[in-house]
């Protein structure tokens, strides 16, 4: 597992920072590790702290009326959550579990305040970041009310190829594609559906298929094409 401090220069958040910041932030905060399907945060819950994802990855959720398990996001290395909670002093606003094994870097909020007052650098990429958030979310929003379910399953491999990573970035990359029942869930569809969409991509030679994740072929006309 990377240190702290060498993790950190990854998040997009803290990348203009210097070594001597990156130390003290690395000072602040501590690392805790959360095994696969265990709990990190409970809907409603009080928020207390900013968590950075070190390595893993973890499922964004809630339950819809009829009960039924609807996936916000799915986010790995590199992401942060529960940061809105500590702006608006409401509970979280979704349950968040860890799907694999998952190391994460937690901030209280006390010292992330106080690190917004001495970092504006980090205040400026920390608006960008929620201003992405809202992108994704209206994104998602646009998505499930498409008829077209592979419309729909094409804006969710979007979304996972835009996340923050230190390994091809902005190129269309999927390192690890999650189950398809999960995808399914983030597309409101089925994972039937899900199969056939993404063997349909597959056959007209805009995906490839890349060990565990898959490689949207010309990124930018496929992101244009569905968003």
């Amino acid at each position: 597992m990377k240190n702290n401090t060498e993790f950190l220069k990854y998040i997009p958040m803290f990348s203009e920072l210097d070594d001597e910041a990156l130390d003290k932030i690395a000072e602040i905060g501590i690392s805790k590790k959360y095994t696969e399907d265990s709990v990190i945060l409970f809907e409603k819950d009080s928020g207390s702290a900013v968590f950075i994802i070190i390595e893993g990855k973890v499922k964004v959720f809630r339950f819809g009326a009829d009960g039924k398990e609807v996936i916000i996001s799915i986010l790995g290395e590199y992401n942060i959550f529960g940061e809105m909670s500590l702006f608006d002093g409401q509970g979280n606003s979704a349950h968040v579990t860890a799907m694999e094994d998952t190391s994460i870097f937690i901030i209280n909020h006390d010292d992330f305040f106080e690190l917004l007052k001495k970092q504006p650098k980090v205040t400026f990429a920390l608006l960008q970041e929620m201003s992405k958030r809202l992108r994704n979310a209206n994104v998602t929003i646009k998505s499930l009310s498409l008829n077209d379910a592979e419309s729909r399953v094409a804006c969710v491999l979007v979304q996972l190829a835009d996340e923050p990573k230190d390994e091809f970035p902005d190129t269309g990359h999927i390192k690890v594609l999650p189950y398809q029942h999960d995808i399914a869930k983030l597309a409101g569809t089925s994972r039937e559906t899900v199969s056939r969409a993404l063997q349909m991509f597959e056959k007209k030679g805009l995906i490839e298929s890349n060990g565990s994740g898959i490689l949207i072929r010309n990124y930018g006309a496929f992101k244009s094409a569905f968003l």
